[in-house]
Formats: structure tokens, sequence, C-alpha cells
């Protein structure tokens, strides 16, 4: 999946944390997430229902 025009996003709250956080990006068919202090590494791809069931599983 070809993630080189993504719209990379990262949390209001990552600020002030040295830099350490990740990058995500919503795509058609997943979610991309990449480490922010390597924006050229590798990008993990997930599904959009996995990648909520992550996020709701977080929040708890």
């Amino acid at each position: 999946m070809d993630v080189s025009k993504a719209a990379w996003r990262k949390s209001s709250r990552s600020s002030g944390n040295g830099g350490a956080c990740v990058e995500v990006a919503g795509l058609s068919a997943a979610i991309a997430v990449r480490d922010s202090k390597d924006p050229e590494g590798p990008k993990l791809l997930v599904g959009r229902d996995e990648f909520a069931a992550l996020v709701a599983s977080l929040k708890r």
C-alpha cells in the first residue's frame, strides 16, 4: 500500500515528551503507524477495525 502521500498526524498531547511518539495516517483500507523520530523508516499497516479495537482497548 502506498503511503507516500499520506497525511500523517500525531496527538497534540505528545508535545514535551522528547519526541517519543507515533504518528498515524488514515488510508482507504488501513491505518498506517510510524515512529515520529524516523518518518522514512518502516510503517505498520493495521486494518481499520483492528485499529478501532486497539484504541477502544487502550481507552478502557
